[in-house]
């Protein structure tokens, strides 16, 4: 019998502790465990042994248990995690219960930081780094190709980091919070610059900006900056917040959780979405008009880039803010206009709103940037939102982040291959 095979509706039907275990999909010892639950009721045949169970019974519960398993109504099945970090609701999204545009918009990148790992706030923090740390973590990546992924140098950086860190497996909360303060400034020291002399004291949206180009900064560029790495701290269980999740669930260092994380955020379907937007805004102000740039994605049977967003039907409130702060940059003008042409054209089929993707391409295109820039911003913000689940999932059982294989190959026992 198939796990999950339906039982053949036959009444009075009975099935063995073996039968009934293949059809839920759990050990025998299971089975038993569901009987002293009072989940399943059992009884010996006249003459028998071994316990049998009524079919239509075993068949309910295994119904149950794969309604439970895929989770509430609406959730596509996902995994289920309990989080004080992030609550996304209503287009609105919060950090510890506080809005999170307003934290951003009135607090620094670090600031927002300390709130998402200890619930205060601390006025005035920077994160800074032993310089012998960040000298390791530069040497190795300096000893990378020159067309080295910026999430690959920030992993590689990650990596030496711990190597230095004779403490890395220290999990208590003021080690990990310790780790956290040093790791995210040494991870964008780490990175070549592109002026010749970018800062490597105060805020840290400050020590990234010469490291994504080699315009001068601006205040209100800046601010811009500072305000899209606090937008995007944390965004509740991302595929690659996931990943950190279960690297802490089998208690990974910090570091090796962070870099679980970098290694799924270089998913084009992730961290390297913004990238994907800013190339085409440079198609789009190259064409004139995003009507050709339009078609041509969609001839090739390409998604979109930038637009809408799978937990928000309204408006991205992240994308919100940053375009707000945008329309007092005038050298956005021109890539924030043809923004909204890429909207508008892309309305006639379907209405979608800009995402925050689209918002760090105008960014990162107005300010002469790479393509790779808003993948950067992305992954030195989220670090910071990564360290709070760490910490989150320190506190919870070991190893509790453990989802059952579902067996649907061949059945045992098979003969030996020739």
């Amino acid at each position: 019998m198939r796990d999950h095979e339906p039982v053949p509706d036959r009444p009075g039907r009975r099935l063995s502790t073996k039968e009934a275990a293949e059809l839920l999909g759990v050990k025998p010892e299971t089975v038993y465990a569901y009987v002293s639950r009072g989940l399943l009721s059992s009884r010996r045949e006249p003459g028998g042994r071994a316990s049998t169970f009524e079919a239509r019974e075993v068949e309910a519960l295994a119904r149950r248990n794969r309604r439970d398993a895929a989770g509430s109504p609406g959730s596509g099945g996902e995994l289920s995690v309990r989080t004080r970090i992030t609550l996304i609701d209503r287009d609105r999204y919060y950090f510890r219960g506080v809005d999170a545009t307003e934290l951003a918009a009135h607090h620094s990148y670090e600031e927002v930081a300390e709130w998402l790992w200890t619930g205060r706030m601390t006025p005035g923090v920077t994160f800074t780094a032993p310089e012998s740390t960040v000298e390791i973590a530069r040497h190795a990546v300096h000893a990378l190709p020159g067309h080295t992924s910026p999430t690959d140098r920030l992993r590689v950086a990650a990596i030496a980091a711990a190597a230095e860190d004779p403490l890395r497996f220290d999990l208590s909360e003021k080690a990990v919070l310790s780790t956290a303060r040093i790791l995210i400034p040494t991870l964008v020291s780490a990175l070549p610059p592109v002026l010749h002399a970018p800062e490597d004291e105060g805020p840290l949206a400050h020590r990234l900006w010469g490291r994504l180009t080699g315009r001068p900064a601006d205040e209100e560029s800046l601010r811009v900056l500072d305000t899209a790495l606090a937008l995007l701290v944390d965004h509740d269980l991302a595929a690659s917040t996931l990943a950190v999740r279960v690297a802490a669930s089998a208690r990974a260092h910090p570091y090796a959780a962070v870099s679980a994380g970098l290694g799924v955020l270089e998913g084009p379907l992730h961290g390297a979405a913004s990238g994907l937007a800013h190339r085409m805004l440079l198609d789009v102000l190259d064409q004139g008009t995003a009507v050709p740039v339009i078609a041509d994605e969609l001839r090739a049977g390409r998604r979109i880039p930038g637009l809408g967003h799978r937990l928000y039907s309204g408006e991205d409130p992240r994308a919100r803010a940053l375009f707000a702060l945008l329309e007092q940059v005038p050298r956005a003008e021109p890539a924030l206009l043809a923004a909204r042409d890429i909207v508008a054209t892309t309305a006639r089929h379907t209405p979608l709103h800009a995402n925050v993707d689209m918002a760090l391409a105008v960014f990162t295109a107005s300010c002469g940037m790479p393509a790779t820039a808003g993948e950067t911003i992305f992954a030195v913000a989220r670090t910071a939102g990564w360290i709070a689940h760490v910490l989150e999932e320190y506190g919870e059982r070991p190893l509790r982040m453990r989802p059952s294989g579902h067996y649907v190959g061949p059945r045992p026992p098979q003969p030996l291959p020739e």
